[in-house]
C-alpha cells in the first residue's frame, strides 16, 4: 500500500470574542488537518499544531517539503518515514514547524494502519488501559478588561467549569505577578476549596516572579503551576521545583526525544506536558512517554486543536500505563478547551460531545473504539472553513 496523495487544509473563523494570553491576544481559531490518501483508497487524517499564519507556513512544508520525499513510499511503514523525513530535515530544524509539520502527516499514518488493522488506536498500540478519561476544563482567558472585571469574570467562569461537571479547571495569568495573584484568589474563591486549580503562565516570568506567583499559588492550593518560565530555561524549572509546593509542570513547547531528554535528566518537571501535534506525532510521542515514565514524570498531554487533535489523545490517554501502579495510581486527564471551537464541536460527521459526556459521567468521557482514529471529518464543513 503506497502514499498516493498528501493534502493540507487550513481552517479559520472569527471568534465571537477576543482571546489571550500572556503572550498575545487573537480574535481568530485556526486549525491545520492533514490528509494523507493511499492508492488503495484508505484516508487518513492527522493534526498539525500552530495558528495563524504559523499554520499556513506548515502546510507549505507539509505540501511542499514533506510529500515529495514520500509519496510512493509504504503508508504502513510509520517508522522507516518518521525518520526519513527527520533525517532529511535535520539540518533545516530539530525542533520547531518542521516537527510540527512532521507530526500532522504522522498522526495520519497511524490512523491508516488502524484502518487497515481494523482496530483503534490504542488497540494498535498496546490495548487501553482505561475506557474512559477524567477531563478538566480550561478557561479564564485575558481579555483587555480592568483587572477588578477580570476577577468577576474569572470567578464566574471557574464556577460554571466546575458545575459543567469537569473535574479539574484551569486559567491564564501573565498581567503580572501582584494581577495574576488576584486572578487566582478570585478562581479559588469561585471553584471553592476542594476542587482542583490549576495556571498556566505560557511561559511569561522571570525566574524571582515565578517563585513569587508560585508561593501564593502553594497558598491557594493549586494543582500546577504550568510553563513559568521560558522553556529554554531548565535551571529555572530546576529551582522552581525544588522551591515550591505546587506542582511545576511544562513541556508543550519542547520537540523530539532529544529535547524531552535534556529537559527529563534536569529534573525540572513533576508533570510532563507533551503536544503530540507538535512534538514529532504518534511515532515520537510514545518514545517520549516511554522517557517520561523512565524518569517516573506523570504525563498530561498538551491538547489544542480540532477534534482530530482531542480524539488522537484521547487513545493516547487511554494507552498510557498507570504510574507507579497499584491499587490507586496517579491517572492522566484530558485538557478540554471550553471557549469557542467550531473545529473541535462540529467537524465531525459524528461529534465528539465532549461536554454531554462530562456531564453524563462524572466528569469523564468515553474512549473512541472505531479503526484508527475512529472519526470521519466532514468534507463539507472543512471546504467552508478553508483558507488556504
Amino acid at each position: 500500500m503506497k502514499i498516493a496523495e498528501i493534502k493540507s487544509h487550513v481552517l479559520q473563523y472569527d471568534l465571537p470574542e477576543e482571546l489571550g494570553y500572556s503572550q498575545q491576544f487573537y480574535a481568530r481559531r485556526t486549525a491545520h488537518l492533514v490528509e494523507v490518501t493511499t492508492d488503495q483508497g484508505i484516508t487518513g487524517w492527522g493534526e498539525c499544531f500552530g495558528p495563524g499564519n504559523v499554520a499556513i507556513a506548515n502546510k507549505a512544508i507539509v505540501e511542499r517539503v514533506i510529500a515529495p520525499m514520500i509519496v510512493g513510499d509504504d503508508a504502513l511503514a510509520r517508522d522507516v518515514i518518521w525518520h526519513k523525513v527527520y533525517n532529511l530535515l535535520r539540518d533545516h530544524g530539530q525542533k520547531g514547524m518542521p516537527m510540527q509539520a512532521l507530526s500532522g502527516v504522522d498522526i495520519a499514518l497511524w490512523d491508516i494502519a488502524g484502518k487497515v488493522a481494523g482496530m483503534p488506536l490504542h488497540a494498535m498500540i498496546g490495548g487501553a488501559h482505561r475506557n474512559t478519561i477524567s477531563v478538566y476544563g480550561y478557561g479564564m482567558m485575558l481579555r483587555r478588561e480592568p483587572v477588578a472585571e477580570l476577577e468577576a469574570r474569572f470567578r464566574n467562569e471557574a464556577a460554571a467549569i466546575r458545575d459543567a461537571g469537569f473535574s479539574a479547571t484551569k486559567m491564564k495569568i501573565g498581567l503580572g505577578p501582584k494581577e495574576d495573584i488576584r486572578l487566582a484568589k478570585a478562581v479559588r474563591e469561585g471553584v471553592g476549596e476542594d476542587f482542583r486549580f490549576m495556571a498556566d503562565a505560557n511561559h511569561c516570568y522571570t525566574t524571582s516572579d515565578a517563585f513569587y506567583v508560585g508561593r501564593a499559588l502553594d497558598d491557594l492550593d493549586a494543582y500546577w503551576f504550568e510553563e513559568p518560565v521560558a522553556p529554554e530555561d531548565h535551571d529555572g524549572y530546576r529551582e522552581l521545583r525544588a522551591g515550591l509546593k505546587v506542582n511545576i509542570s511544562g513541556g508543550e513547547a519542547e520537540f523530539n526525544r532529544w529535547g524531552w531528554r535534556a529537559l527529563l535528566e534536569n529534573r525540572g518537571l513533576d508533570i510532563a506536558q507533551p503536544e503530540v501535534c507538535a512534538l514529532g506525532g504518534i511515532s515520537e510521542y510514545l518514545r517520549v512517554l516511554a522517557l517520561c515514565h523512565a524518569h517516573f514524570t506523570p504525563v498530561v498531554n498538551h491538547v489544542w486543536g480540532s477534534a482530530v487533535a482531542v480524539t488522537a489523545n484521547m487513545h493516547l490517554l487511554a494507552a498510557m500505563p498507570p504510574l507507579p501502579g497499584g491499587l490507586h495510581p496517579w491517572e492522566p486527564m484530558l485538557e478540554f478547551d471550553t471557549t469557542d471551537n467550531k473545529f473541535r464541536d462540529e467537524l465531525l460527521l459524528e461529534p465528539l460531545n465532549i461536554q454531554d459526556q462530562v456531564k453524563r459521567n462524572g466528569g469523564r468521557v468515553i474512549v473512541p473504539t472505531g479503526p484508527g482514529l475512529g472519526i470521519e471529518p466532514d468534507r463539507e464543513f472543512i471546504a467552508h472553513y478553508s483558507v488556504s
